[in-house]
């Protein structure tokens, strides 16, 4: 039996560098820096103050004023905002009433309503326990934007959140993928979310692994990640149903692989052994030779542990090609986005893809000796883009790297 392709027809995001896709892929063309000081919550009692944020975010702007927020946490609006991006640039908006029952929603996720529990909890203690609704907490569930982008569409197919950490995003969208060749779903809307918050920012204030000023991948002068927030949302959806409706297809999920390194809780392997069987897994559900992948969305955290293992990862899966490679981090620009990120890198993947270029890897001045790969440092690269890897290597050592492909009748793989 043939094997069902699962193509991309809808792509959505917001985040620190821009409010839309047309605005992201300007912005990714440009290189512009979207780390600057934190504003929505005080950072005074925090060693750094500056992250990724989505700065213009009155609901207005993010979401139609005739679409009911209510009861929606910031990481909910972020993430519904992309989904109906998606949706429309995929022609469905609404969703016909026919697809319903056959539409998914499966997004990766972090802290969820974080922010808004910790207001709630503080007026809770605050108030002795009286006067503070329960509708305060009710996006504190990391499930609840995928929840609500269902209940609100109607959407009735599969629906699933994951929280693999920093690869949450990423393995949604395999996961998503799969279910659609699976015959599980004709639609699945798939990505990541992830909002600031205090606990989040104390967490890594206290690891020691933040950048006071902006993060610097590879670079030998970085001091930490930079942390962001946002939502990337892909549309997937069986190449059959694309064509029965005729959808613009922008390009195809080829696979993916999962590993796990089993090493620690916040430090990568260092001799790679989990991010190189997770590429080596990913190339192989595609079908895909090392020597044919033309960008490498890298995980580039601008830690020091990430960034020395993933090229020593990269250097043994793709042995002398590696150094012919384009590879970069778009994580210096807008922040990392924890949860979200693999998802927002699937749309960084697909527009250079689409758009036939390479962003860049800015504030790297000073090349670490150890991290000696092409990062395109100088602007981004205008290049034939046919097949990207994009690699999410989290805490935990929950690794997940996804194959992009450019779509083409016959198959970019076979081609």
């Amino acid at each position: 039996m043939e094997i069902e392709r699962v193509v991309i027809t809808g792509l959505g995001t917001t985040n620190a560098i821009a409010g839309n896709v047309p605005e992201f892929c300007g912005a990714l063309r440009n290189g512009v820096c979207g780390i600057g000081p934190v504003t929505v919550f005080d950072t005074t009692d925090f060693k750094t103050h500056t992250g990724g944020e989505v700065k213009r975010f009155a609901s207005g702007e993010m979401i139609s004023p005739d679409f009911s927020i209510k009861r929606m946490s910031r990481s909910d609006i972020m993430a519904m905002a992309a989904a109906l991006e998606a949706l429309k640039d995929a022609g469905l908006v609404p969703v016909p009433d026919g697809l319903l029952a056959d539409t998914g929603v499966v997004i990766g996720g972090g802290a969820g309503g974080m922010l808004e529990g910790e207001e709630a909890y503080r007026q809770y203690l605050k108030a002795t326990g009286k006067g503070v609704r329960f509708s305060r907490f009710s996006s504190f569930c990391c499930a609840s934007s995928a929840d609500h982008i269902a209940s609100k569409l109607g959407l009735m197919g599969p629906k699933t959140t994951f929280m693999t950490a920093c690869s949450s995003g990423a393995t949604a969208m395999g996961y998503a993928r799969d279910l659609i060749r699976a015959g599980m779903a004709k639609v699945v809307i798939a990505g990541g979310t992830e909002p600031l918050s205090r606990i989040t920012y104390a967490t890594f204030n206290a690891l020691g692994a933040v950048d006071p000023e902006f993060c610097k991948p590879f670079d030998k002068n970085r001091q930490g990640i930079s942390l962001g927030e946002g939502a990337g949302i892909l549309i997937l959806e069986s190449l059959n149903h694309a064509r029965n409706r005729g959808a613009q297809i922008h390009g195809e999920i080829l696979g993916y692989g999962v590993s796990c390194d089993a090493y620690h809780m916040t430090a990568p392997d260092p001799q790679a052994s989990g991010a190189v069987r997770c590429m080596r897994t990913a190339l192989w559900d595609a079908g895909v030779h090392p020597e044919r992948v033309d960008y490498i969305n890298a995980h580039g955290t601008a830690t020091s542990a990430n960034d020395r293992m993933e090229t020593r990862g990269i250097k043994e899966v793709f042995g002398k090609k590696a150094y012919q490679i384009p590879v970069s981090s778009t994580k210096s620009m807008m922040g990392h986005t924890l949860g979200a990120a693999g998802a927002i890198e699937g749309v960084v993947s697909v527009l250079g893809i689409v758009q036939r270029f390479i962003p860049p890897t800015i504030h790297l001045t000073a090349p670490d000796p150890e991290c000696d790969l092409d990062y395109v440092v100088e602007g981004s690269r205008d290049s034939e883009v046919n097949i990207v890897l994009s690699n999410s290597f989290a805490f935990g050592g929950n690794n997940t790297s996804v194959i992009f492909g450019r779509f083409t009748e016959k198959g970019i793989v076979h081609e």
